[in-house]
Formats: structure tokens, C-alpha cells, sequence
């Protein structure tokens, strides 16, 4: 079994990985064709050696953004985002976020004019990345498109983006009494402390903590780390982890407990939510083993 490099800990954000590379948002593509038009979407990719992290940053376009091999992780207020490989994150323009993906992972992002884009979400929004949508976007990258084929692409992107309906995100409590609490369990998930230990650690009572988690989060505890777990399960298998392994590293007795807990939060196994078998032993991630 695999185990995650241990490194230093990012307020809000999972255990940040030995070896990570910091960056600062680059410049962004530009947004003029083979025809020297403007365009609407600039999609472009690359592939990030070692893990690499984003400090927080705002774009002036919005931006959709997508994993292949890896995950993403994205921080904006008091949400955490996990994209992992068929969902992608939109970003609107001028929101706040900083993300951080697995080493060896093909990164993909597209960026779209808010003046030309009849699509319009609010809020950062997980989008269901159809087979559709991902190859009109790779599409898109290539930079010898005439204008004509570039707007009849575009045209295609603003009709077939949909919200995922997995809105995978962690919020954060945001609350001193309980913050504690979730940088513990973000630092380790497989933290087996009940509510009860949790309270006389911080001298509170039962009461104070359920109701603050309640308060800022909408969960109860109980809830709040079955969501968080879930959040890392998605993470490790989505990088190659077989469900004992998570299980294990999830502080989970045995597999079926997990999957069972995967069920709760997702509506179906992790074998199911993952789609296929893989692709090259033929087999699900539920019947994988080390």
C-alpha cells in the first residue's frame, strides 16, 4: 500500500505533499485564433510533474477547470473542492481561490469571456465533464481554427455545460471553538476521536460543539467527517489507491464499512461511482486488493 508523503499542513486545504512546487497564477492565454479574431473559450493543458500548489488569485475570465490522472483540490472562502477525472470546477471570474494538483497529472482549463458567454453560474459550480465537452474543449486548444470552426464549437460548449450533480464541496466551519477540530481531521482523516473526546480536549461540552457544527457547516460531526473522508477516498482513488487501502487510511475497520459510508454520502459504491473497470486488469476498484 501506498502512503502519502507527510509535509507541511495549508490552513483549509489537505496535507500539503513532500516535494510540492509553489507557483503564481500565470498569464493567461491568449484569446485571439488562427484568424487573429477574438474567441470567446481558450482552452489549453499541460501536464505538472510533481505536486504543485496555487496561492490564492482571481482571473478576470471564468474559467473551467479539469484533471486527468490526478486530482485537484481548489480552496475558495470556506469551501474546499475536490475535482477528480469526469468533473471539472468553474470558476466565475473574479473569485478568490487557490488549488493544488497531484503530481503527474494532465491539467486542463479553459478560460471564457464573460462578454461572450451566454452561460452564467454565480458561484464555483462542479460541471460534469462529458465525453462532449472534453474533446469540443480539446478542440478548442488547437490554435490553426478558422474563425467560422471556432464559433460553431463555442456555440456547442454553451449548450451541452452542465452542473455535475455531485456539488463536491467541504465547507469549512470557520468557527474558533471548533476550527481545531477540522485541521485535525483534515491532517489526518483516519482521526478516530469521538465527539465526546473532542470536547473535553477543547474544555466544551457536547452541546457547544454539535451546535457549532451545525451552525457552520449544516452537518452534525458524525456527518462532517463522513463528508471529509469521502472527500479524501475520491482523492486516493482517483490516484490508483484499491478501496482496502483507503479504508485502511481512512481509520475504517474494514472495507465493506467504508463502502457502505461512500454509499451514504455519494448514492452508490466507489466501484459504481468510478464508472468502468480498470482498464487494464479489468477490474473495479472494489475488487482490487493490495
Amino acid at each position: 500500500m501506498v502512503r502519502a508523503s507527510r509535509g507541511e499542513m495549508t490552513p483549509g486545504m489537505w496535507r500539503r505533499e513532500a516535494g510540492t512546487v509553489m507557483r503564481r497564477a500565470g498569464a493567461l492565454p491568449e484569446r485571439s485564433g488562427a484568424s487573429g479574431a477574438s474567441s470567446a473559450v481558450v482552452a489549453e493543458f499541460r501536464v505538472v510533474p510533481a505536486p504543485t500548489e496555487w496561492p490564492p488569485h482571481a482571473h478576470h475570465l471564468h474559467e473551467l477547470v479539469w484533471v486527468r490522472g490526478g486530482t485537484l483540490t481548489s480552496r475558495v472562502g470556506d469551501r474546499v473542492f475536490t475535482v477528480f477525472e469526469g468533473h471539472g470546477l468553474w470558476m466565475p471570474a473574479g473569485v478568490v481561490h487557490a488549488g493544488r494538483a497531484t503530481g503527474g497529472a494532465r491539467f486542463h482549463d479553459a478560460f471564457f469571456a464573460p462578454d461572450r458567454t451566454p452561460i452564467a453560474f454565480g458561484e464555483p459550480k462542479a460541471i460534469e465533464m462529458t465525453p462532449l465537452l472534453t474533446s469540443l474543449l480539446t478542440h478548442l486548444a488547437r490554435t490553426d481554427l478558422d474563425e467560422a470552426a471556432r464559433l460553431r464549437a463555442e456555440s456547442v460548449v454553451f449548450d451541452v455545460i452542465r452542473p455535475s450533480e455531485h456539488q463536491l464541496a467541504l465547507r469549512l466551519p470557520g468557527d474558533p471553538r471548533i476550527d481545531a477540530i477540522a485541521e485535525a481531521l483534515l491532517d489526518d482523516p483516519a482521526d478516530g476521536r469521538s465527539l465526546e473526546d473532542w470536547a473535553r480536549e477543547l474544555g466544551s461540552s457536547d452541546r457547544t460543539v454539535t451546535r457549532a457544527f451545525r451552525r457552520t457547516t449544516g452537518l452534525s460531526f458524525a456527518q462532517w467527517r463522513q463528508m471529509l473522508r469521502v472527500h479524501r477516498a475520491l482523492m486516493l482513488l482517483s490516484d490508483g489507491w484499491d478501496v482496502t487501502s483507503v479504508s485502511e487510511s481512512l481509520g475504517y475497520a474494514q472495507p465493506s464499512t467504508f463502502i457502505a459510508a461512500f454509499r451514504r454520502v455519494m448514492g452508490t459504491t466507489p466501484g459504481a461511482f468510478f464508472g468502468a473497470a480498470d482498464p487494464v486488469s479489468g477490474r473495479t476498484p472494489e475488487s482490487m486488493s493490495p
